[in-house]
């Protein structure tokens, strides 16, 4: 069982290598059981000003350690996560119910981000570039930017730490990490990892609590440079207003209203493969899950037939039972929200055709399950088909053609990611390039983005600043250009030129 594999009942923040208790705390619960896993803290902004002021100290010293050195620890890490990958799976399955077989890919996300990472230890690349003058040289370089905060979610609470501190800290800097009080585990054991790993003290801290609590004090903190969030519209909205204010750099990564085109010439059977995955798999709760099928007219019954047979066989329950599917919603809020979005796509006069209730009784009475459920015969301008439902909801919306296709991908606020299943390759070509998202899936569906290429989205979804790739470097380190006159007296550039 999992919750053996806990080592403690109750967690403290990890502050300049130490771990730290506080006179307050909150119940975890296990999503799939109703049982409480762990006791997180609830911390104030003392807690960030004294993770600040051991972050500054130590990232002074840390930006002087050659950056291959630096990479090291990361190597490390990666392989300590490697070592460890099993008992981390069950334990994040245990905070936060996604089924094992997704936590374990997940927390392999963890590990790939750790090796490549290091591996920009020996690049950050800069550029040199000739002078306009003689016997002068010109460069540019990388330079961290101090201190950072990163605020990360509950449905991912490995892999998007591993996303913003793995670049933040080859690049020289400190991080102050507030994870989410839901799913806290993570960040218990990524710290004691990066500990062992050989990290400084005071390189990164973590530090438990509300986001009206530690995410605030973090955002208003002169000294934090850097706010990196992922999470809701409008917590986003306010970071950036508030970070604005400040000059501070902020990184945003919000919500998504992903669809999934199926043509007349798509393979069906690997269509329905890919909406169920991107749809149901970690119950919905994924920025980048599948909420639409846009679905040509001549393939539409087809399709749906597909999927109702296919959904049927769908298995829902704890996602520590490996014959189950699908697991559990993270709490009652979220079941909530679902309800109130299968009432308005009802009264929208979407047909429903599978799921759409809660489940409860029998396995389901301690947990917050909802089945896997499936709107059609939607238009595009309805509020399910507009609005992050972020649950196992489908809206299969009927086209007449591929350009009405792109059209109802594009209409929505968001901009994350798309996909298309077709067979002709000129289709594949203009998808790529009209669909207005930040990742474009031809045949395969919205989910399973490397680490190796940049994450993001246009529109609602973001800022413009990606998590992952050699682009996650960008919000954490400033460009410096560099200039070196060897020609023994004063040229003045532009000017001295004729």
């Amino acid at each position: 069982m999992a919750q053996s594999l806990l080592e403690t009942k109750k967690l403290n923040n990890f502050i300049n290598g130490k771990w730290e208790e506080t006179s307050q705390s909150a119940e975890v619960i296990n999503p799939a059981n109703g049982e409480t896993v762990v006791n997180v803290p609830l911390s104030d902004g003392g807690a960030v000003n004294n993770a600040v002021e051991a972050a500054k100290k130590a990232q002074k010293e840390w930006a002087l350690v050659p950056a291959p050195q630096r990479a090291e620890v990361l190597f490390k890490v990666g392989q300590l996560m490697k070592e460890r990958k099993e008992r981390l799976s069950q334990l994040l399955t245990m905070e936060n119910g996604k089924v094992l077989e997704e936590a374990r890919g997940e927390v392999q996300e963890g590990i790939d981000m750790a090796f490549y990472m290091a591996g920009e230890g020996r690049r950050l690349f800069g550029h040199t570039t000739p002078a306009e003058l003689p016997n002068k040289f010109s460069m540019s370089q990388r330079a961290p930017v101090g201190v950072v905060g990163i605020i990360t979610p509950w449905n991912f609470p490995i892999a998007i730490a591993t996303w913003k501190s793995f670049p933040a800290i080859v690049a020289g800097n400190a991080v102050i990490w507030k994870p989410a009080t839901e799913t806290p585990i993570m960040a218990f054991e990524l710290a004691k990892i990066l500990e062992e790993a050989g990290l400084p003290k005071g390189i990164m801290n973590v530090v438990y609590g509300k986001g009206s609590q530690v995410g605030d004090a973090m955002v208003h903190h002169d000294d934090i440079r850097v706010i990196s969030f992922t999470g809701s519209n409008d917590t986003g909205r306010n970071i950036a207003s508030e970070c604005g204010k400040q000059l501070k750099k902020v990184s945003l990564e919000m919500g998504g209203k992903n669809a999934i085109t199926v043509m007349d010439d798509a393979d069906l059977d690997l269509a329905v493969e890919g909406i169920l995955w991107s749809a149901y798999g970690t119950s919905g709760q994924r920025c980048t899950a599948a909420s639409r099928v846009i679905v040509h007219e001549d393939v539409k019954e087809q399709l749906e037939e597909r999927l109702l047979v296919e959904i049927e066989k769908l298995t829902i329950g704890d996602g520590l039972d490996e014959s189950n599917t699908v697991g559990p919603i993270i709490n009652k809020a979220g079941l909530e929200k679902i309800e109130k979005y299968i009432q308005i796509g009802k009264e929208e006069g979407a047909k429903l055709v599978a799921g759409g209730y809660v489940l409860d009784g029998g396995k389901y009475i301690n947990g917050h399950y909802f089945a896997p459920t499936l709107f059609t015969d939607c238009t595009a301008d309805m509020r399910i088909s507009q609005e992050e439902i972020f649950g196992p909801v489908i809206s299969l919306i009927p086209v007449k053609s591929f350009e009405e296709a792109i059209e109802v991908n594009n209409g929505v606020s968001y901009g994350l990611s798309s996909s298309i299943f077709t067979t002709d390759a000129n289709r594949v070509f203009k998808a790529q390039r009209d669909l207005d998202t930040g990742i474009v899936y031809v045949n395969a569906g919205t989910t399973g983005a490397e680490i190796h290429l940049p994450f993001g989205g246009t529109k609602g979804t973001g800022n413009g600043h990606r998590d992952s790739g050699v682009q996650a470097l960008d919000v954490f380190t400033e460009w410096k250009a560099v200039y070196i006159d060897y020609s023994g007296k004063l040229q003045r550039a532009q000017i001295d030129t004729e």
